[in-house]
């Protein structure tokens, strides 16, 4: 076996490996949190006024009343707490035997199956075609987020790309200390202050926009550019120390030898290697901004996975929902990442060789 395609195929197996190791991680975490929650979930579905009955019937469906890990510490007749082991019949095996299987369980409140509500809708039916399953697709809670996050750092990129460029180019000069001002501001300021101010501005006094919903695709200007605000601070920032980095170089000097114009120096050959930090920091911030849209989608009345999560979610003590908003946020993080790195070997062909 050649020792390059060795060194890939370890590679590979290592990175899957990490993977798995992370998603394993987070949900066992997650789910540890949430059975540690007070509260019971068939009172906060069926409400206190159910019977008895119904609240043993709700607990056999949902598997409530197995334990939820492997061992437990319950209290005897006299009030001491003591061990007992369960072993492989608890809802934490039982969860992750149906998730190798594709199954991320049911809703507790609307019996929908989790991988519905999230990538699709619980009224699509399952002969549905692919048409409409893409449909689906991107009007489901999964699809509303990505698309927020997406354009997010469109709004990021558009705005970070020309200012830090400008400032790199300007360097020492009061333009350059007039954007980093700007980019000071976009950082300080959080999404939850954003927010609310551009709703009472473009919303309230001008009446330009919606503030709520998801119904139009302007609805899209108000929680992305909040989405996008301080990510836009950050990479004008990075744009900025990278192009100045990149203007001392030598092939820079060679460029500008050989007569080609400052634009073409600049955006040609500066930025490519100047944006090489900057992919790093866009790969982070997009599995970020599908965490952080949490807030932002609280704000707007963004119909995403954020919403799904807080108010469906933790809000019911709706376990699976929790541990599958979970799962698919750490997953999509994950796989931002694999992609960051074949982005960045792509821009650096040094990265390749070594």
């Amino acid at each position: 076996m050649p020792s390059a395609f060795k060194r890939k195929l370890f590679g590979g197996l290592r990175r899957f490996a990490i993977f798995l190791l992370v998603v394993w991680t987070v949900v066992s975490l997650v789910t540890l949190l949430i059975e540690l929650v007070p509260g019971d979930p068939a009172v906060s579905v069926l409400g206190e006024q159910a019977t008895p009955e119904q609240f043993e019937q709700f607990r056999q469906k949902h598997g409530l009343d197995r334990p939820p890990f492997f061992f437990s510490f319950p209290r005897d007749p006299s009030g001491e707490r003591h061990f007992q082991w369960h072993g492989a019949n608890n809802r934490y095996t039982e969860y992750w035997v149906a998730l190798l299987h594709g199954d991320m369980g049911r809703s507790f409140r609307t019996d929908c199956a989790v991988v519905k509500a999230i990538f699709q809708n619980c009224s699509t039916p399952d002969n549905a075609s692919v048409w409409h399953r893409i449909l689906a697709f991107l009007n489901s809670r999964f699809g509303a987020t990505v698309q927020l996050a997406l354009a997010a750092l469109s709004i990021a990129v558009i705005i970070a790309i020309p200012l830090g460029v400008f400032a790199g180019k300007n360097q020492g000069t009061w333009m350059d200390n007039l954007a980093s001002v700007i980019a000071l501001i976009g950082i300080s300021l959080p999404g939850f202050v954003i927010g609310p101010m551009l709703v009472y501005v473009f919303a309230v006094k001008l009446g330009w926009l919606a503030p709520y919903g998801r119904s139009d695709w302007t609805d899209f200007i108000l929680p992305s550019f909040t989405l996008g605000a301080a990510l836009s601070a950050i990479l004008t920032r990075m744009v900025r120390s990278s192009v100045i980095e990149a203007l001392g170089e030598d092939y820079v000097r060679t460029a500008r030898a050989k007569g080609l114009s400052e634009t073409k120096v600049v955006y040609k050959h500066v930025l490519k290697n100047g944006l090489i930090p900057v992919v790093t920091i866009l790969g982070l911030q997009l599995g970020v901004l599908l965490a952080g849209a949490i807030i932002t989608e609280k704000i707007f009345g963004w119909p995403g996975l954020g919403l799904l999560l807080v108010e469906d979610g933790i809000g019911k003590r709706d376990y699976r929902v929790v541990q599958g908003c979970v799962l698919v946020i750490s997953m999509t993080y994950i796989i931002a990442n694999m992609l960051t790195d074949m982005i960045y070997r792509w821009l650096d062909p040094r990265i390749r060789v070594s």
